[in-house]
Parts: C-alpha cells; sequence; structure tokens
C-alpha cells in the first residue's frame, strides 16, 4: 500500500469562490471580527476613527485592531510578522477582506492608539459583565515579572554614569586635539566628520546628565539606559534584568481576568488596594472580597481594603525574633492587652509603649531594665538589657486579613491567578516585551489580555461536540 497522496499542483480545479466559505463557522477570528465591530471607536479614542473628506484614505482602525488581536490569540505579535500573515494566512484574509497594511502601518497603530487598545480590552470585560459570564463572587490578585526589551547591560548607577563621562570626556578631548592636523589635510569632508561626532558625544553627556537628575529625584540607585521606566527585578540570587512587574485581577469562577495593571513597582506589597479598588469600580460593587499571597501584606493596605469595603485575604509577613540562637521568644509568646496599650510577657511583667516608629508604621514596647535583670526567662527571651516589641499601627487589619487566609482559600487563589499567567507567557515568547517604557507595555499587555480574554470566553461558552 502506498502513501496518501495528494492532488497534482498543476491539475486544474474549481475552489470556493467566496473566502468565507474557507473559514469555519465556530472559527475564533468571527467572534474576534464581531467584537470589534460592535465597538464605539470614535468615543475610545482610536486615531482616524472617522473617514476623512480629503487627503489618501487611510485604514478603518477596526481591521488594525482585528489585525492584532487576531495575531496576540496566535502568538503573532511584531508588525513584520502580522504583515506577512495578511498575505498568506486564509482567516486574515478574510478578516481583513484581503487587505494587506505594511509592517510600519502595522507597528504605527498599536503605537499611536496605546489608551484606545486599553479601552478596548475593558470594553470586552464590561460586555462579559453585563452577559453574566463571570459573579466575581472572589477575585484573586497576583503579579508577574515580565522582560524588559533593554539588556541587562543597560542598567546603569552613578557610578556607571560617571565613568562613562570621563570616557567621553576624553573622546572629545582627542577630536578636538586632532581638528587642526584635520583643516590641514582635509578641510572640508574631515572638520565635518569630527565636528559631527563631537556633537553627537556631546548629546549623550547631555542624555547621562538627565539620567543623574533623575536618579537624584527618584531617591533610585539604579536607571535603564534606553528604557528609564523598566526596573531591575525578578526572583533569585544574582543580577537581576529590566522588567515590569504585571498585576491581574483574576475571577476565580471563570478565570476571566477582570483588571490588570503594568507598574514598575519591584515588589507587590502596595498594589493590594490600588488593584482591589480599580476591580470594585470596574465591576460597580459596593463589597468586594480578593484572595492574594503574601508577597501582598501591608498593614497600611489592610486597611485601606477595610475602609473601602473590600475583604482581602492574604497571609501575613510577619517579623520574628532573629537574634541569638534562634531559640528566644518570638512576638507571639507576648500578649497585648489593648485597654491600657501595653504588651504582658511569659513572665507576667510590663511592656509599656516606648516611641511610634514613622517609617515602619509601627509602635515600639519596652520593658523596664530592672524587670528583665531579675527575670528567670530572661535567657530564653533576649540577649539585650531589656526586651522590645514591635506592634504594627494596622496590627487588627493585619491580623484579620491574615485569620482569612485559609488553606482552601489559598489553594483557589492558585488555581484561578496562576494560569492566566502561564497562559499569557507562553504567548508572549516566555514574558517578554516587544515594545518600550510603561506607555508601550501597557498597550501591549492590554491586547495580550484582550485575546487571553476572547480565547477563554470561546473555550466557556462552546459546546463540547
Amino acid at each position: 500500500m502506498g502513501y496518501i497522496s495528494g492532488t497534482d499542483r498543476g491539475q486544474t480545479s474549481l475552489l470556493p469562490a467566496r473566502i468565507e466559505d474557507y473559514v469555519a463557522a465556530d472559527a475564533a477570528v468571527r467572534v474576534i471580527d464581531a467584537f470589534v465591530d460592535g465597538l464605539d471607536v470614535v468615543q475610545l479614542g482610536f486615531r482616524r476613527a472617522v473617514e476623512a473628506s480629503t487627503g489618501r484614505p487611510s485604514y478603518d482602525p477596526r481591521d488594525l485592531l482585528k489585525l492584532y488581536i487576531y495575531g496576540y490569540c496566535n502568538e503573532v505579535r511584531s508588525s513584520r510578522r502580522l504583515e506577512r500573515e495578511c498575505r498568506r494566512n486564509v482567516e486574515t484574509m478574510w478578516l481583513l477582506r484581503q487587505l494587506a497594511p505594511d509592517f510600519k502601518t502595522v507597528a504605527d497603530f498599536r503605537r499611536d492608539n496605546g489608551p484606545a487598545i486599553i479601552g478596548a480590552c475593558r470594553a470586552f470585560v464590561l460586555i462579559c459583565r453585563d452577559a453574566g459570564l463571570f459573579s466575581a463572587r472572589l477575585v484573586a490578585l497576583d503579579g508577574s515579572k515580565f522582560r524588559a526589551v533593554a539588556s541587562g547591560k543597560r542598567i546603569m548607577g552613578r557610578r556607571e554614569i560617571e565613568e562613562e563621562r570621563l570616557r567621553l570626556d576624553r573622546k572629545i578631548a582627542a577630536y578636538l586635539s586632532g581638528l587642526d592636523t584635520a583643516d590641514a589635510s582635509e578641510p572640508d569632508d574631515a572638520a565635518d566628520a569630527v565636528a559631527s561626532a563631537i556633537a553627537s558625544l556631546e548629546s549623550r553627556q547631555g542624555e547621562l546628565d538627565r539620567m543623574a537628575r533623575r536618579l537624584d529625584d527618584e531617591g533610585r540607585t539604579t536607571l535603564v539606559d534606553g528604557e528609564a521606566d523598566a526596573r531591575p527585578m525578578g526572583k533569585g540570587k544574582g543580577a537581576k534584568p529590566p522588567a515590569y512587574n504585571v498585576q491581574t485581577a483574576v475571577d476565580t469562577d471563570t478565570g476571566l481576568i477582570i483588571h490588570h495593571e503594568v507598574t514598575d513597582e519591584a515588589t507587590d506589597n502596595r498594589m493590594l488596594h490600588p488593584m482591589a479598588s480599580a476591580t470594585k469600580d470596574e465591576l460597580c460593587l459596593e463589597s468586594l472580597t480578593v484572595i492574594a499571597d503574601a508577597g501582598y501584606s501591608n498593614g497600611a493596605q489592610a486597611s485601606a481594603c477595610e475602609d473601602d469595603g473590600i475583604r482581602a485575604c492574604a497571609p501575613s509577613n510577619r517579623a520574628v525574633n532573629n537574634t541569638g540562637d534562634g531559640t528566644l521568644f518570638d512576638r507571639r509568646a507576648f500578649s497585648y492587652d489593648a485597654e491600657e496599650d501595653r504588651f504582658i510577657c511569659p513572665a507576667g511583667k510590663e511592656l509599656q509603649r516606648k516611641q511610634v516608629i514613622s517609617k515602619e508604621r509601627s509602635v515600639l514596647y519596652a520593658a523596664q531594665a530592672a524587670d528583665c535583670a531579675a527575670c528567670p526567662l530572661k535567657q530564653q527571651c533576649t540577649t539585650a538589657t531589656r526586651r522590645y516589641v514591635q506592634r504594627h499601627l494596622d496590627e487588627d487589619a493585619l491580623s484579620r486579613m491574615h485569620q482569612r487566609a485559609i488553606p482552601d482559600m489559598m489553594r483557589l487563589r492558585r488555581c484561578a491567578a496562576e494560569h492566566p499567567f502561564g497562559t499569557i507567557k507562553r504567548r508572549m515568547a516566555g514574558g517578554r516585551f516587544l515594545t518600550r517604557n510603561l506607555k508601550g507595555t501597557r498597550t501591549e499587555m492590554a491586547l495580550s489580555v484582550l485575546a487571553y480574554n476572547i480565547m477563554r470566553t470561546i473555550n466557556m461558552t462552546s459546546k463540547p461536540a
């Protein structure tokens, strides 16, 4: 028996006359087409949303938005690859009605319509909300690091800036010292080349000056040259690459991303209330329950959530007594008397309020030196003259947030919040942006989240065969 054979390439055949016949009735591209056609592109603020009466006709922003959404659904993100897809992909030909914009037009659309694309992502969430696709009884928060375009070699501190300044000064001095010789040998071409080189070096010096001022103004120790919004961040030992912290709020029932944000925060501990509050506003709810991991532990954030009608569930990261040999009494061995605002030690002695530590948002309590000197448990308590205990100003809110973070809730958070990041990172070549700075990365992440939500919705609502 032979192999299964295809048709002869030279054989004349009658293919379907309509490109419509090449796209399956349940293809995802039809959902993308219907969604974008239903958007009010003028209200969202897309450029060229209104047809011009004069000049060369432009592409409809709906067509370019459809192309980008389809690309991000299928792991095709670069403008050059999208241009190729327009000429060889049957679904793309159907979606754009055989239009084939060049890569520059495609790239400019993403660059110039960032806020409008973010608005389109939000519009899909509102459509899902109004259709009753998610209940939002519980929302899981999570953050993940996505690599920036810039290389880790572009991270610069004050020392690197000063070293490059010295190199530039030496180069400029060398050019100036050889300028007379160049004028004598080749008075026109050489002089122009040297002047151009000096201007380029002086321009770079201006960039270094701006970087140094930004370090001082923002109180930072490092800056990424060429992508100032990125920060070195990540887990593990060694040098951290330039990256962004992407935050998501995921509905635990459906896995849909309700709200997302691209930030330059190296950690998550200041993002609990901003993310929860934005999600609550997005859903127009009076109250909301959110689940997060221990990275979101922050007393001020926990109190802000309670004041805003948000029930936060997250384990709290508490300090431990790490002095001595590790066997000394930790803070949990001391009981707090709220009425008297004092602590009682294991030996029954009082620790009185001493001072407020504003930087750490905590109150310091201290025992009497005489009580500690005569205490039979001193060897188990402290190696100092007397014992100190700190209590957070938002201790009660932290405790309530910690008590609500039961194991079942944390398992639910892991199942809901980590799956979207895995899917999005796979479609983004392991989680690396193609665009620079917060303006570009927020646009790109909006496209990624929109593509994820569309495919997730299709999978939820499609009937099994």
